[in-house]
C-alpha cells in the first residue's frame, strides 16, 4: 500500500498547485499499461490506485 502512495505522491508535483484529478489519474493508468508486461500485478495495483484516487477527489 505503501508502494502505491509513492507512486501517487511522486506523480503530483508539488513545485506547482495541485494537478488536476485527471491528470494524476491518466498518468497513473499509463503506467500501468507500460509496465503491465513486465508486472501484471503492479500494473493492477497502479489501476486500483487511479479509481481509489478518482473516488476521493471527486
Amino acid at each position: 500500500m505503501f508502494r502505491i502512495l509513492s507512486k501517487i505522491a511522486g506523480l503530483i508535483s508539488f513545485n506547482k498547485s495541485l494537478a488536476p484529478a485527471g491528470d494524476v489519474a491518466h498518468q497513473l493508468m499509463e503506467r500501468a499499461d507500460a509496465g503491465a508486461g513486465r508486472d501484471p500485478r503492479q500494473a493492477q495495483e497502479l489501476r486500483r490506485a487511479a479509481r481509489a484516487f478518482l473516488s476521493v477527489v471527486r
